[in-house]
């Protein structure tokens, strides 16, 4: 009997120890597995676009659960509500984004970021500007937005007198009366007659060894220069930019025959240009030169030294020879040389995609 009840009594005590094994191991896996599980924060979102310049509602924004190990400090946590609502979005924010410090500013400085949305398309420290262009300086249409292009400018130079910054030659006068009146002030008396011709050159003859005096028969052709401006410039608008309100050109619905009306060939030009060169075109466009876009592949960025094109250059470069005088020539007389389009060509440009 006494070593039954021992035996009871060591088997109670081995169940009892069991029990207290299993529940602190028990323990001891939870806690383990609870403290591998990450920590979620709620990070606030866009819940829905948002243009730059607008002001931040709490009915704009949504959140989302990211990992304790993801979340910055520059971004706003569900306790930083009263930091975010009331502020000015800089950048677009597309519905679902997560919002960051950089992203929004006071609304202080709503002034400094109000603009268009395209604006934020201009790296740092560039500039945007439109040069008129048309289909021969597009390289046929090629040429769309965010292409890369070379600038060519070409001009045209005419000698001028320094003083009067006028074209060459000057026109001529008659002078009568020259000379001082008698019994009056020693002043020079001058009376111009106008209606000389061109001012000309005197030359001698070989033969007759007698002088002459040449005048122009027309007035002075100026001379043609072209060469490679601005290389691997960004177009960034082909074209007007959107206005913020649009005539719509859809069919009418109660004409389901009607079709829209085509785009008009595009006839300006953006480009991102630094200051400097922004104001070159300027000077340009307003001097009448003839810029034309040379398009290139966006992935070369190489710098090519370019020789400015005159007749000289032609004649040098491409060993081009001066015809000869000779005692025939082609009948009819060819005087002019024509394009080989036709400048009233219609052209139809199809929406850009």
């Amino acid at each position: 009997m006494r070593r039954g009840r021992i035996l009871i009594f060591v088997l109670l005590i081995l169940i009892i120890g069991l029990v207290v094994v299993a529940v602190l191991v028990r323990q001891f896996l939870l806690r383990t597995s609870r403290a591998e599980e990450p920590v979620y924060k709620e990070v606030y979102i866009a819940g829905q676009n948002i243009t730059p310049g607008g002001e931040i509602t709490e009915q704009m924004l949504d959140t989302m659960s990211l990992p304790q190990a993801n979340v910055l400090e520059v971004m706003f946590t569900t306790e930083e509500l009263g930091s975010l609502v009331g502020k000015i979005a800089r950048v677009p924010l597309d519905q679902g984004m997560v919002i960051t410090e950089a992203m929004v500013t006071d609304r202080s400085n709503a002034v400094s970021i109000a603009g268009p949305q395209w604006a934020a398309l201009i790296p740092t420290g560039m500039t945007a500007i439109s040069i008129p262009t048309t289909r021969l300086s597009l390289a046929a249409y090629g040429i769309n937005d965010g292409a890369h292009v070379n600038v060519n400018g070409c001009f045209l130079f005419a000698d001028v007198d320094p003083s009067f910054q006028t074209a060459l030659p000057n026109n001529t006068a008659l002078l009568t009366g020259t000379g001082f009146v008698p019994d009056q002030l020693p002043v020079l008396s001058l009376n111009v007659m106008p209606g000389g011709g061109p001012q000309g050159r005197l030359e001698l003859d070989p033969s007759l060894q007698q002088p002459y005096y040449l005048i122009p028969s027309e007035a002075q052709r100026p001379r043609l220069v072209c060469q490679t401006l601005l290389q691997d410039v960004v177009v960034m608008k082909l074209g007007n930019f959107p206005l913020t309100q649009t005539t719509s050109t859809q069919p009418t619905a109660t004409d389901p025959n009607a079709q829209a009306a085509p785009p008009p060939a595009p006839d300006i030009v953006t480009l991102i240009v630094s200051p400097q060169d922004s104001v070159t075109l300027s000077y340009l466009v307003y001097t009448n030169a003839q810029l034309m876009l040379a398009l290139r592949n966006p992935t070369d960025q190489a710098r090519q030294a370019t020789e400015a094109a005159t007749l000289q250059f032609l004649l040098s470069q491409y060993n081009i020879p001066v015809p000869a005088k000779l005692p025939y020539a082609i009948q009819p007389a060819i005087t002019a040389l024509t394009a080989p389009f036709l400048p009233n060509d219609t052209v139809t440009v199809a929406p850009q995609q």
